[in-house]
């Protein structure tokens, strides 16, 4: 019995010595440059843009894992990635078959052109049956799990969000739950969770103080797999949302009904739908004081207006948005409009006010058109009220006609 319990130590020692072995000259390859060199060809001719590695490492313990370091995709502008690592599943290994459980990235900075460029580049180095191929195993190599940490998404203006998150995926591809917080950037200290329930994904997110929660749906339509949902917004600061923008400050309470036609999904923003009834309690208006702007006829662009009451309707498609059934009241004036904010930020509208300030011995409603942009509004006298009988007979301070003051100003 002792020379049998022998044996099995020294056969035991044997294996061990012999992985080790492997272990280390697997990883002295792997870092070499001309294996390097390799795999980086390799992925720059999957998806036809260069790419640089820093370095590749395989562990064995306590998990078998391949990491890719300090790698950068050479796209314009580049997408760099501290490291990389992916975690196949023990059993299908055992089986021949490479499934990764988790794929972790960490440090990463990625800009919204750049994945917009590699997914192009991408498409062009696959011909019409190959593509059809990786669709068919696509399934079989998206991870089980995925893990961010530090991961920076620059925006097409440049503006950087940087998350940590988590997310799971179910047998059909979909995700099964996601946890993600926002540590830099816009909406910094907002945090969000999504669980799946059958068909359906409760939302439940933490932002500006307050919450937004609901309910998204994903079914197959005929246009593609369409994406829809309501959310309940309650007590969220507006400026959160709007950061950097401080235009407009106060509490939020909307429902929102969404949709959004999923045929790419680096394409969601812009094909999402929105329709949005709100109402803001303790509202300001920071930059323009429309009381102010009546008795200067619109030449006023500085001050703020608060509000008793601030209610409406917001519809957007991609990033334009247009405020509808605006109704705005405090103890100086009433406002009535709508707005159009193009996806530059750009402003367009209208507003109707009237003021409870008497100006020529009666109060006045002035129609003000805005414009501007989301950060620096304006707004000045529309060229309908330059027409108004009542306001061109109106007389401003220091004698004069103001319809005669004003021709010269607006040439007409």
């Amino acid at each position: 019995m002792s020379r049998l319990l022998k044996l099995s130590i020294a056969i035991a020692l044997a294996i061990v010595f012999i992985l080790a072995a492997v272990t280390g000259a697997l990883r002295y390859w792997v870092n070499s440059d001309d294996f390097r060199q390799r795999v980086s060809q390799q992925i720059a001719s999957a998806i036809g843009v260069p790419v640089h590695l820093g370095g590749i490492s395989v562990d064995v313990w306590p998990l078998p894992a391949v990491a890719l370091e300090q790698v950068q995709v050479k796209s314009q502008p580049p997408l760099s990635l501290g490291r990389i690592e992916a975690r196949p599943v023990w059993m299908g290994l055992l089986q021949g078959r490479l499934e990764i459980a988790t794929l972790i990235v960490r440090d990463a900075v990625v800009p919204a052109p750049a994945v917009a460029a590699i997914t192009a580049a991408a498409a062009k180095q696959r011909p019409g049956g190959a593509a059809k191929g990786a669709q068919a195993g696509g399934m079989a190599m998206l991870p089980h799990r995925v893990v961010l940490d530090d991961v920076t998404w620059v925006d097409n203006k440049g503006v950087r969000t940087t998350v940590d998150g988590e997310g799971r995926r179910d047998a059909d591809g979909l995700p099964s739950s996601v946890r993600i917080e926002v540590v830099r950037g816009r909406l910094q200290g907002a945090k969000a969770t999504m669980q799946r329930k059958g068909d359906d994904w409760a939302l439940d997110a933490k932002v500006g103080g307050g919450s937004i929660t609901g309910k998204l749906q994903l079914r197959q339509a005929k246009g593609g797999p369409l994406l829809t949902g309501q959310l309940e917004t309650k007590d969220v600061e507006v400026s959160a949302l709007t950061a950097p923008s401080r235009t407009l400050t106060g509490r939020l309470e909307a429902s929102t009904s969404l949709d959004a036609q999923v045929r790419e999904i680096g394409a969601l923003a812009d094909a999402l739908q929105t329709r949005t009834k709100f109402i803001v309690h303790g509202a300001v208006i920071h930059g323009i004081d429309l009381a102010k702007a009546v008795k200067t006829v619109g030449m006023n662009r500085s001050g703020e207006t608060r509000l008793d009451t601030l209610a409406g309707n917001v519809t957007t498609r991609g990033q334009a948005v247009q405020v509808t059934n605006l109704v705005a009241n405090s103890g100086l004036m009433a406002a009535t409009g709508n707005v159009n904010m193009a996806p530059d930020k750009t402003l367009n509208g209208r507003v109707d006010v009237t003021a409870s300030v008497p100006v020529g011995g009666r109060a006045i409603a002035v129609p003000l058109a805005v414009g501007g942009t989301l950060d620096s509004p304006s707004v000045t006298l529309s060229s309908s009220a330059l027409a108004g009988a009542a306001i061109g007979a109106a007389t401003a301070p220091g004698g004069g006609s103001l319809g005669d003051r004003l021709k010269g100003l607006f040439g007409k």
